[in-house]
């Protein structure tokens, strides 16, 4: 599978992260959204969205898209979002995808969000070659605050052998324990 490079956006998730960043420097009674969309070098458009939302109960979401194309017909999309819950939940995901002219595909993304009670991460990656051929896999951990005690799981999926998946708990000094 040939890479394409998207010259302006080929980080569109890191690009995101960055501009959540810059949002979050923002003044708290600032809320909205803007827009922009420009031609770029590659002969293509550059979009961006950044959004930036408070709640009635001190709650704040605020969230990043972007997407590059070229004049080959490839495009890289990217976006982060993050919020903080009036409770104090706080959570993030971050993704990026790209699409080939040539029918092929890659995605990745990941989130984590925690409270009082505990948190809980995930991360994942699929692909899609040019004949349509897919893997794609997520590992996801979740722990109690309370006890300590924690799930992982993973799932797996391959066109040619089918999805396969494995849980295991942990107790808080790391032993394995039944999963209830």
């Amino acid at each position: 599978m040939t890479t394409h490079r998207l010259p302006l956006l080929a980080t569109a998730s890191a690009t995101a992260a960055l501009t959540l960043a810059l949002l979050g420097a923002a003044a708290p009674a600032e809320a909205g959204a803007r827009r922009v969309v420009r031609p770029n070098a590659a002969g293509g458009t550059t979009a961006a969205t950044l959004a930036n939302r408070h709640g009635p109960n001190g709650g704040q979401w605020q969230s990043a898209r972007g997407i590059a194309t070229d004049s080959q017909g490839n495009a890289v999309l990217g976006g982060a979002s993050r919020f903080t819950g009036p409770n104090g939940g706080t959570g993030q995901r971050a993704g990026r995808t790209q699409l080939n002219a040539d029918g092929s595909a890659s995605h990745a993304s990941g989130f984590t969000a925690s409270n009082a009670r505990g948190n809980v991460q995930s991360s994942g990656s699929a692909t899609r070659d040019a004949d349509g051929n897919v893997n794609q896999a997520r590992s996801t951990t979740a722990t109690s605050a309370t006890t300590g005690n924690s799930v992982q799981s993973s799932t797996s999926y391959n066109s040619d052998t089918g999805r396969t998946r494995s849980t295991t708990c942990y107790n808080a000094s790391g032993a394995v324990i039944a999963c209830r």
